[in-house]
């Protein structure tokens, strides 16, 4: 028998005073509720009330519970009422953190039409390439593409994501196409760097193992889209995701290479701390940007106007 019906009957026949008050009111019988505070007592192993055709009266433990019982069916209904509310109505300040390019085009470009559908809501982002730490620094909801989520973090799979080398035809006509990712070695290779990060290699999973290649090249810098640029104009190969570059793979002017050999776990994922009741606030961004990623075509739209 359900332990919260129980403890309704109990909470429900002291407070009006008769089983069959009790019984009207949780429209059940006035001996399925006798049934069901026998089942409690029997449960507790002690005697809560003394019944009689006319009286009850609570023993010295019922009083005890009657007062615990009371303060546990309010939680609960509290609990219903907040988880009802939040699953209706998004409230509050969200504070987002994406990476700067992609929270550009694609979470802070969507801000305008979430705001006016939900009016009580107000969004703070952070566009950073910078390591955030969102329970430590208290963001709501996180956007990442990694090969790995915080484990301590809930990830939401927002759109499927694949990291690609790419390079025009043309200098794929003047150089050859490389075959196996060592053949990279004698590629020029555009390399996301800073003065302080000389930069990683590029991976690749070769026969079902992860490994990385330290590609070198005559440029690199650390804004992406430079990268593909000088990749759009022949100079060499760029290591991009895609949502960075479908619209010049759709068009033709980059083409993907070592296809076979692209690794797993670079897709677009949403991350917020473990939580009992998710605020919707937090519940509707994630799935307004997932119905948003999810349109036939978006990712072949250009996401940002491109040098010449």
């Amino acid at each position: 028998m359900n332990k919260i019906k129980e403890i309704e009957a109990f909470v429900s026949a002291v407070g009006l005073g008769s089983l069959a008050r009790a019984a009207k009111e949780q429209r059940v019988t006035a001996a399925m509720l006798g049934r069901r505070i026998d089942a409690l007592e029997r449960r507790l192993g002690v005697k809560l009330l003394y019944r009689t055709t006319r009286h009850l009266a609570l023993t010295e433990r019922g009083e005890m519970f009657l007062e615990q019982g009371q303060k546990l069916l309010a939680d609960l209904a509290q609990a219903e009422m907040l988880v009802s509310e939040q699953n209706q109505k998004a409230t509050g300040i969200l504070s987002v953190f994406a990476p700067a390019a992609f929270g550009r085009a694609h979470v802070a470009a969507h801000a305008a039409t979430f705001v006016a559908a939900h009016p009580d809501v107000s969004i703070n982002f952070n566009l950073t390439t910078d390591a955030i730490d969102l329970v430590r620094e208290k963001y709501d909801v996180g956007i990442q593409i990694a090969r790995k989520a915080d484990p301590g973090l809930v990830a939401v799979k927002l759109a499927s994501n694949r990291r690609v080398v790419c390079g025009s035809p043309d200098y794929f006509a003047r150089h050859g196409v490389p075959r196996v990712p060592e053949d990279l070695l004698r590629h020029n290779c555009f390399i996301r760097r800073t003065p302080t990060d000389a930069g990683w290699g590029w991976h690749f999973q070769v026969d079902g193992k992860a490994c990385a290649v330290k590609v070198t090249g005559n440029m690199g810098c650390n804004d992406g889209e430079l990268l593909t640029h000088w990749a759009r104009s022949g100079l060499g190969l760029a290591w991009r995701s895609t949502w960075e570059i479908q619209d010049l793979l759709d068009s033709g002017e980059l083409v993907t290479v070592l296809e076979e050999f692209e690794p797993a776990g670079y897709d677009i994922v949403a991350v917020y701390a473990p939580q009992r009741f998710l605020p919707a606030k937090i519940r509707l961004f994630i799935d307004e940007l997932k119905a948003i990623y999810s349109e036939p075509g978006y990712w072949s739209r250009p996401w940002m106007t491109r040098g010449g």
